[in-house]
């Protein structure tokens, strides 16, 4: 695919979500957040009817474009990045403990997963297998939790969705400061703090990094295979039992 067809695409997909959203936008509104001119919205808008996706619009000039309210219920499209990150939260919303009003998301779950191409199901289930969620963190480790900046969560998640290896500028529980270059395998979340367990070159072992500790991640373009789940049992083990 091209990448002016691949941006088109795009840009389609950007219109129906955002008439979706707000009933009040205007083909002038669109083009302005779209970053594009009057007449490509006209012909986007043309080309989002001949898909059968039902546009509707107001007679006159500077009048309004819309979906109809209940237009779509059931249908979603979700790159593989989005389908891991809505799935993750799941089964993190799964496992607090309270039932009430999220009782249905492990049937969610299944239609979510059951609507997804064999391809994309295949792959995401072997990443799910690799992201455990335990219990919440100790009072202690949450006073001393900071979130992750953008770019270093970026680099993380890509090198283990990707299996790329990561560099890392990494503070320890004792305060140094030290360089890494890891292959990010497994994740686990001790609510609200995450860590990420992988094979540690410079150790040459398996490694577990609280990940609000990085100061820096880049992501390298050296590819790893994973290695047996059995290696990262015993670190596994030790965040799960984590106090201080």
């Amino acid at each position: 695919m091209r990448a002016t067809d691949r941006s088109r695409f795009e840009r389609l997909d950007a219109i129906a979500a955002r008439l979706k959203d707000d009933a009040g936008l205007t083909a002038k509104d669109l083009a302005e957040q779209l970053g594009v001119s009057l007449r490509t919205v006209s012909r986007d808008l043309a080309l989002l009817r001949d898909r059968g996706v039902p546009v509707e619009a107001d007679r006159g000039r500077g009048g309004g474009v819309r979906l109809p309210r209940h237009w779509g219920v059931g249908k979603l499209s979700l790159t593989y990045r989005e389908a891991v990150e809505l799935l993750v939260c799941l089964a993190i919303a799964e496992q607090l403990p309270s039932p009430w009003l999220i009782a249905n998301l492990a049937a969610v779950r299944r239609k979510l997963v059951a609507s997804f191409a064999p391809s994309l199901k295949d792959k995401i289930a072997g990443l799910r297998s690799r992201i455990l969620i335990g219990g919440s963190a100790s009072a202690a480790v949450v006073e001393s939790f900071s979130p992750l900046g953008a770019e270093i969560t970026e680099a993380l998640l890509t090198g283990f969705m990707e299996q790329k290896r990561v560099r890392l500028s990494y503070r320890d529980v004792e305060g140094r400061l030290t360089g890494r270059e890891i292959e990010p395998q497994w994740l686990l979340l001790n609510a609200p703090v995450w860590y990420v367990m992988g094979w540690d070159y410079k150790r040459e072992a398996v490694r577990s990094f609280r990940c609000d500790r990085i100061l820096e991640a880049h992501l390298s373009e050296t590819p790893f295979t994973l290695r047996p789940a059995r290696d990262f049992d015993e670190a596994i083990a030790d965040i799960r039992a984590i106090r201080p």
